[in-house]
């Protein structure tokens, strides 16, 4: 990201689509393989529709947008989220953000986080990041 001015009301965003597979991927590196994770039946029987993705697989895909709009992982320094709805297979993640304040070398950023559908997975998200 190099070369552009980070200044209140600077945007950015993101789109993710969840592979059939991606919750198993991210079972067998997390080692949660709870069922609701990688049993569709499991899912189906408790209500969830069937699989439905780990949380923190798409507090990930968020993350991912904001690193990769500030081009150095470890300039973020503050996250923080609240898991509002099921992410299931094939949704489509879209992340939309908007720099709310600059001061003191940080920028705090305000995301909304949407399946295809327009519903919240993820609310209350905000972030800082150093620039």
């Amino acid at each position: 990201m190099a070369d552009v001015k980070i200044e209140k009301g600077t945007t950015f965003s993101s789109q993710e689509t969840v592979d059939r597979y991606r919750a198993i991927y991210y079972a067998g590196a997390s080692g949660d393989f709870n069922p609701i994770h990688i049993d569709p039946e499991f899912g189906k029987m408790v209500g969830l529709g069937g699989v439905i993705l780990h949380g923190l697989c798409t507090v990930g895909f968020v993350v991912k947008t904001i690193t990769d709009w500030q081009g150095d992982p470890g300039k973020l320094k503050k996250f923080k989220c609240r898991f509002a709805s099921p992410v299931h297979l094939e949704d489509v993640i879209t992340t939309s953000a908007e720099v709310v304040d600059v001061k003191d070398g940080r920028a705090s950023i305000a995301l909304k986080v949407t399946n295809q559908n327009g519903v919240e997975v993820e609310t209350n998200v905000s972030a800082e990041v150093e620039i």
